[in-house]
């Protein structure tokens, strides 16, 4: 029997959301790498390792950080920003294949050959209007981090794409 040429595995997502006030973006930037032990992405969809985590820049203003097991509780100066938990509300799936990027490229309308989109950068996008952030972790593998509620129908829509490359 012939090995699936497309995966889906579907796992818990321990997600921090990290904010900073318009007013205070470099105080903010200046307090939260202590508290991890290096520092963070400076451009939007960039993604560096940080203490076991991917931190990933997804707006000028906010970080998520990643993780597999559980995210560190930060204590964020509320004059600086905020630290919003978002683990419970969040699944990621593991994709990877030799047709991932025909798949993707079926679902959403992102230049996966792109730079914006190359490995090891993240980029969010809608599928069918629903936001999720995508990692690009190798040529042929990506995380989609997907609010817990859309897994079901995200996983079988992409699914039905893959099914055209079988």
């Amino acid at each position: 029997m012939a090995e699936p040429r497309f995966h889906i595995i579907c796992e818990p997502c321990a997600t921090l959301h990290l904010d900073c006030w318009a007013d205070s973006c470099e105080a903010f930037g200046a307090a939260i790498p202590p508290l991890l032990g290096d520092k963070l992405p400076a451009e939007v969809g960039e993604v560096v390792s940080v203490a076991g985590l991917k931190a990933v820049r997804i707006a000028p203003r906010r970080l998520w950080l990643i993780g597999d097991e559980a995210v560190p509780a930060l204590s964020v100066d509320s004059e600086l920003g905020c630290a919003l938990p978002l683990s419970e509300g969040r699944v990621r799936l593991h994709l990877s294949g030799r047709h991932l990027l025909d798949v993707l490229s079926a679902c959403v309308a992102i230049d996966w050959n792109g730079p914006q989109a190359a490995p090891g950068r993240a980029v969010q996008t809608g599928f069918h209007r629903v936001p999720v952030l995508a990692l690009r972790t190798a040529s042929d593998a990506c995380d989609l981090v997907v609010p817990r509620s859309f897994e079901r129908s995200l996983t079988e829509w992409i699914s039905d794409s893959a099914a055209a490359h079988a």
